[in-house]
């Protein structure tokens, strides 16, 4: 799954400063119900974390029924907060 075909496919562009709020939220509306549709496992993982990316994710017990995916997005929730941290944190000498 390409990320910016991902946007394409829901906000009709890959530059998310460029759409406007109502289409924004029309898109996160679109994304949530191919969410509650999709059975493909890595499919669904794949636009729960991109939801989440954007504020936008449903509780990881209504999207993963399989303790084993809700262990993984768990672990993926973590990596990025650590990132994010990261990436906000000075250099260390």
């Amino acid at each position: 799954m390409d990320l910016d075909d991902q946007m394409r496919r829901y906000f009709g562009t890959a530059d998310l400063d460029a759409v406007p709020p109502a289409a924004y939220d029309a898109g996160i509306e679109r994304m949530q119900v191919d969410l509650g549709l999709e059975t493909d496992r890595a499919r669904r993982f794949a636009l729960w974390t991109l939801l989440h990316m954007l504020g936008a994710a449903p509780a990881l017990d209504i999207v993963f029924p399989d303790a084993a995916d809700r262990d993984a997005a768990r672990n993926w929730m973590e990596l990025t907060e650590r990132l994010a941290d990261a990436a906000t944190s000075p250099p260390r000498d």
